[in-house]
């Protein structure tokens, strides 16, 4: 699914890296397992969750700009309560975090959403006017 001439592809790469810094920025030496920043923030309780957040809901924000349905949305709201709610138990939701990857799983959707409905026109704040004066 290669959307590189998409209208949106800037917008979905740029979600894309952001889901790749907080799900598996860096690679833990000897074990192999890439962690992201939400992985890091979630070693500190309640604060560090709420963190987390912020990123998740700009995902989920800029998916509803591009044109995401709601069947899309409500997943992506499920994939962020999943992370939310385990990931607030202490020692197993850190170890859950490195697995789940909601941000990953949510720019994925986006991406298979867009694939699907093809090259679409400007979103409707971007939408070109004409002057007949």
């Amino acid at each position: 699914m290669n959307l590189d001439h998409h209208p949106h592809a800037t917008d979905l790469a740029r979600l894309r890296k952001l889901a790749q810094r907080m799900d598996s920025a860096f690679r833990v030496p000897v074990l192999g397992i890439r962690v992201g920043w939400d992985s890091m923030f979630g070693l500190v309780p309640v604060v560090g969750d709420a963190l987390t957040l912020v990123p998740s809901v700009f995902i989920l924000r800029e998916s509803l700009r591009l044109g995401a349905s709601k069947s899309i949305m409500a997943r992506m709201g499920l994939n962020i309560g999943i992370d939310l709610a385990i990931g607030a138990i202490p020692l197993v939701g850190d170890v859950f975090d490195i697995g789940w990857r909601s941000n990953t799983r949510n720019v994925d959707l986006l991406h298979s959403h867009l694939a699907q409905q093809g090259p679409v026109g400007p979103l409707p704040d971007q939408s070109v006017t004409t002057d007949t004066a």
